[in-house]
């Protein structure tokens, strides 16, 4: 058995049922009658009770419960983030509002271009520091309040930033909005883990993504907007951007509050899914996926998941690539309007084909994933062979034409990357605190991209448009790419187990049934690899179990 799994959260044995008491459980639920605490921790446990209550439910009712779960998630959760990420790179579109002029937030402020680095640098010193704590708090407090607590706190700092006199007030309202926005993006994939299944992962995150690739959008549009109201008030265009966008959060605090739903067997959950609907969504889950009645806390989880070497691989991996990604996230502002195609403030408009192609990307990637050709991991390499070639691009190639191509083509590359790679991270994730655990410390330790990748940009190697920078950005991506393949090599029989899945999914769903045969296993992984070769008989064989 191979040792990349994490361990299952101690679970109290359920009572003995007989198999035909199972199906009478399940044909109760279909009834919509009340079932017993016994008859529901049997069907997490037993296979044959599982598949009993599953078959009970038609390719069509799966699609139109899922559509539901869809609905509460998608657009919600995917504001979420378009206002995090409004909120988080306003600071590298500010920077190039009004450039050259004493409005400007650079002159007003009388910080150096090396000093202004430290504004993503702080935020994400922050970030890394609260990420966990935070995350830990989730399922205590319950996703709608502590989501709409963080929303309503980094709103407040956001509209504060428009007092700042200094650098060192700057610096102090960036700390404080890492601080209060930790445990927002974390919280939302530890959510995730108790809707959808990890074969479902890609598909709802790359949704939750788009709204990402849109933000780059709107928040170019905005600034552009903005830019027009230098002077109002006797407010820079600068400060009025903070302000805008800081009075938005707060009013959204209020929609995260209200509309966010918690767990599947939550009780906000009868607002929106009937009993029989929740059973369903829960009991069609993985073996290690966290569950509505698991504990606040527990503390054998950490220490579990501290113990086990994959979360340091999967940590590692993603820092990599954020150490370059975000390199080209801080700078690509300053990097567009170097290139001197327009003036300004049209300048912001030459942001918009990097998040048009960032959102074909991803649509991309989800249709192909969705379709279970290959396994997670190995589109991941293909994704990262093409980042690691643009970044090459941006310090060889002289063209300003180039240049701008290797910036819309790395965006779409790196934005695509994330999808992917959560979707394959929650497949070996395990119970509620050691999920969310696990997602906050990885979270805020891959931070350090946020932290380095803006230090790059030194004065110093201005002379040449920064290629040192981006050459230096380069090789973190290029061992980026060997992390990721050494993962996969980790990794490598679950996720083939679950793109195996997917397709027995696939299957199920044209046949107009739902897949209630067998699921992913995780605690005890089977082996589909014996060291680099194929295990053709046992992979056989696991293709007709249950």
């Amino acid at each position: 058995m191979s040792s990349s799994k994490e361990p299952q959260a101690e679970v109290t044995p359920a009572p003995e049922i007989t198999i035909n008491q199972d199906v009478a459980a399940a044909q109760r639920k279909l009834a919509g009658q009340v079932v017993s605490r016994a008859d529901v921790d049997n069907l997490r446990d037993d296979p044959e009770a599982k598949a009993a209550f599953l078959s009970t439910f038609t390719a069509e009712e799966e699609k139109r419960i899922m559509r539901k779960v869809d609905y509460r998630f998608v657009l919600l959760t995917g504001l979420m983030f378009l206002i995090k990420q409004i909120d988080v790179n306003n600071a590298t579109n500010v920077k190039v509002l009004q450039v050259g002029q004493s409005s400007n937030i650079l002159k007003q402020l009388h910080i150096t271009a090396n000093q202004y680095n430290w504004v993503g640098s702080i935020y994400g010193i922050a970030y890394i520091v609260f990420e966990a704590p935070s995350n830990l708090l989730l399922k205590r407090m319950l996703p709608h309040n502590w989501q709409a607590r963080i929303f309503l706190t980094w709103g407040i700092i956001t509209a504060c930033h428009a007092a700042a006199r200094n650098r060192h007030d700057l610096y102090a309202m960036r700390f404080l909005l890492g601080m209060f926005e930790a445990g927002m993006f974390p919280g939302v994939m530890a959510q995730f883990q108790s809707w959808y299944r990890t074969d479902e992962m890609v598909r709802i995150v790359t949704f939750f993504f788009c709204f990402s690739a849109v933000s780059g959008v709107v928040s170019a549009l905005l600034c552009y907007g903005i830019s027009y109201m230098d002077g109002i008030q006797g407010l820079s265009a600068w400060q009025w951007v903070y302000i805008i966008e800081g009075c938005a959060t707060i009013l959204f605090s209020g929609v995260v509050w209200y509309y966010l739903p918690d767990y599947p067997k939550s009780p906000r959950s009868n607002r929106w899914f009937t009993k029989r609907e929740q059973e369903f969504i829960e009991t069609r889950l993985p073996e290690n996926a966290p569950l509505t009645n698991d504990p606040n806390f527990s503390k054998k989880e950490i220490k579990s998941v501290l113990g086990k070497w994959l979360i340091w691989s999967f940590m590692l991996s993603q820092t990599l690539v954020n150490l370059g990604g975000y390199a080209l996230t801080w700078y690509l502002p300053t990097v567009v309007t170097n290139l001197g195609f327009v003036g300004l403030p049209r300048n912001q408009l030459l942001l918009l084909p990097p998040c048009g192609a960032a959102l074909f990307g991803l649509t991309f990637s989800a249709w192909f994933i969705g379709k279970a050709w290959i396994v997670r991991p190995a589109y991941i390499m293909f994704i990262m062979t093409g980042m690691v070639i643009c970044f090459i691009l941006f310090f060889t190639v002289h063209s300003r034409a180039g240049i701008y191509v290797a910036c819309i083509l790395g965006t779409m590359f790196y934005q695509s990357y994330f999808p992917m790679f959560w979707g394959w991270r929650s497949a070996t994730l395990s119970g509620s605190t050691g999920t969310a655990f696990t997602l906050g410390l990885q979270s805020g330790i891959a931070q350090l991209g946020g932290v380095v990748g803006p230090q790059l940009f030194q004065a110093k190697w201005s002379y040449n448009n920064y290629k040192n920078s981006f050459a230096i950005a380069a090789s973190f991506l290029i061992v980026g790419w060997v992390s990721n393949l050494w993962t996969w090599w980790l990794t490598r029989n679950t996720e083939y187990d679950v793109m195996r899945v997917r397709r027995l999914a696939n299957k199920a769903r044209k046949e107009g049934r739902t897949n209630a045969t067998e699921d992913i296993r995780i605690f005890e992984e089977r082996q589909f690899y014996k060291g680099v070769k194929k295990a053709k008989a046992e992979e056989s064989g696991s293709e007709n179990s249950v």
